[in-house]
């Protein structure tokens, strides 16, 4: 689907019914929604899928990876495929696009959201926000990522779903296979991309969520710290429902999957 110029996105689309628009994390593709899809085809619902620009099969153009331009590739989806009473998931960095949409489009034809581990409202330390991540912390990753883009995911991966000498939450080809999904996604746009997520402040954007909004993150999230990020988004937005799974990382949409689609779901009918 094209939704720019010189910029087409791969968008998947099954089952019928209200339309979920699921959005994947950095620097992921569609594919990480895997274990959703089924189970929300399956309870009625039409699912939407896609990878943002610059990554998956998508697109890789230099520019437009504010969170203006990757929100205005989430309209041109909703228009084009002209879909109403939309929900829309936000994994992560996906979280940043569902609050945007709000701001920058006023929510139109949205009636639910959900942010999963999202990195949403701001994450970056400043004077008015002195428990955010350290902007050092952000040049590090940088250079690691251009010194050794792959070592940086394979050490990112483990951290992203809380693996450890005691604790395997996944098999190791399942690890591999998300490196390498990863893998997949423009040098520059992950770069690019980390800059948006990391440097973003959502927190006036919040108050605008006007819709019933789910809140789900693990308390023992490395990636995005619940303190800095989910519990701050649950105080901003008006009608919300905030789930803390305990002892549960970052990537739980894989190792708390029952849990997340059952919540999902009891989301979704309510």
């Amino acid at each position: 689907m094209q939704t720019a110029p010189n910029t087409k996105l791969y968008v998947k689309d099954y089952g019928s019914g209200k339309p979920v628009i699921l959005i994947h994390g950095w620097p992921l593709s569609n594919e990480m929604w895997e274990y959703q899809v089924e189970t929300l085809v399956e309870n009625n619902f039409r699912v939407i899928t896609y990878d943002r620009r610059g990554f998956g099969k998508s697109s890789q153009p230099w520019n437009g990876y504010s969170y203006d331009s990757l929100t205005d590739d989430l309209k041109e989806i909703i228009d084009q495929l002209e879909l109403t009473d939309v929900t829309l998931v936000g994994f992560s960095m996906g979280g940043g696009e569902v609050v945007r949409y709000f701001s920058r489009h006023g929510g139109k034809n949205v009636i639910k959201a959900v942010l999963i581990a999202s990195i949403t409202p701001f994450l970056l330390r400043t004077t008015d926000n002195p428990e955010g991540r350290n902007p050092d912390d952000n040049e590090e990753r940088t250079n690691t990522i251009k010194n050794d883009r792959i070592d940086f995911i394979d050490n990112f991966g483990k951290s992203f779903f809380g693996v450890s000498l005691i604790n395997k939450p996944l098999s190791t080809p399942l690890l591999e296979y998300y490196r390498m999904l990863c893998s997949a996604a423009s040098p520059h746009a992950t770069l690019e991309c980390a800059k948006s997520f990391s440097t973003t402040d959502f927190r006036d954007e919040m108050k605008l969520i006007n819709v019933p909004t789910l809140i789900i993150h693990g308390d023992e999230d490395d990636i995005v710290p619940i303190e800095i990020s989910s519990e701050k988004a649950s105080e901003l937005i008006p009608n919300n429902k905030f789930i803390v799974y305990e002892e549960a990382p970052h990537g739980l949409f894989y190792t708390e999957r029952d849990r997340l689609n059952k919540d999902l779901i009891e989301f979704l009918n309510s």
